[in-house]
């Protein structure tokens, strides 16, 4: 079944990113139902935003024909679970799938990054100034002290976009390690290659075993990262 609604984005290290298109599509949502198991469906009526609900609909179905392409397995056999941290994982007739995702979607943009192994996150957020300037009043939990200033001297188009792209790295960040944001943004900290644009390695202090990469792939419409794991067989 050719989903019309999803294309290439780009490859970063092992991550495929691939962007769902969330604009409204009567044609594209009706196709997407038909992806959904019987629960999906139930969630797809659970929200009353319409916008919401053709959000998940369309991504929902995107990362089911991804998978199963990736995975060689029907639709059917297809289901997914979740870590005792929440984090979504696929399973093929109920046995998990050797195969790591994450999903974000924002106004009309959705990206769906994959990896064969390895723990792995993507965050999209779309420029909107009004969304940004309200959560800025909300943000003294989410970013250090420096990040904060940095935000403060910035103005107009610039601080809008150095919002979402903190707003996104961190977001990412906190998906990769695959626990949330139990730790509080502000301990996220920012790696300065990648707020700045340039692909980079890192670790996280309170794990210095592994070591991460980092890719802004972000555009003139919307910021977006992805964070994934350097597993052995990778690095070099």
């Amino acid at each position: 079944m050719h989903v019309e609604w999803l294309h290439h984005f780009c490859t970063v290290g092992a991550a495929t990113v691939v962007q769902v298109d969330l604009r409204s599509h009567p044609e594209w949502e009706c196709s997407a139902l038909a992806w959904l198991d019987v629960e999906e469906r139930a969630r797809w009526r659970d929200y009353l935003h319409l916008g919401a609900r053709r959000g998940f609909a369309l991504c929902r179905a995107a990362l089911r024909a991804v998978l199963c392409e990736r995975l060689a397995c029907h639709n059917e056999q297809l289901a997914f679970g979740r870590s005792r941290h929440g984090k979504p994982f696929a399973t093929v007739s109920a046995r998990p799938a050797t195969v790591s995702f994450n999903v974000s979607h924002s106004g009309k943009h959705g990206l769906i990054a994959l990896a064969p192994a390895g723990r792995l996150g993507v965050d999209v957020e779309a420029y909107v100034a009004r969304r940004y300037l309200d959560q800025l009043s909300v943000s003294s939990s989410w970013f250090a002290a420096h990040e904060r200033d940095a935000l403060a001297r910035a103005s107009g188009d610039d601080k809008v976009h150095l919002f979402a792209r903190l707003w996104t790295i961190k977001e990412a960040l906190a998906k990769a390690r695959g626990t949330g944001l139990r730790i509080g943004g502000a301990a996220l900290e920012v790696p300065p290659a990648l707020l700045h644009g340039t692909t980079c390695t890192f670790q996280f202090a309170h794990e210095p075993e592994a070591q991460w990469r980092g890719d802004y792939i972000g555009n003139d419409e919307f910021a977006a990262v992805v964070v994934q794991e350097i597993l052995g067989g990778q690095r070099g």
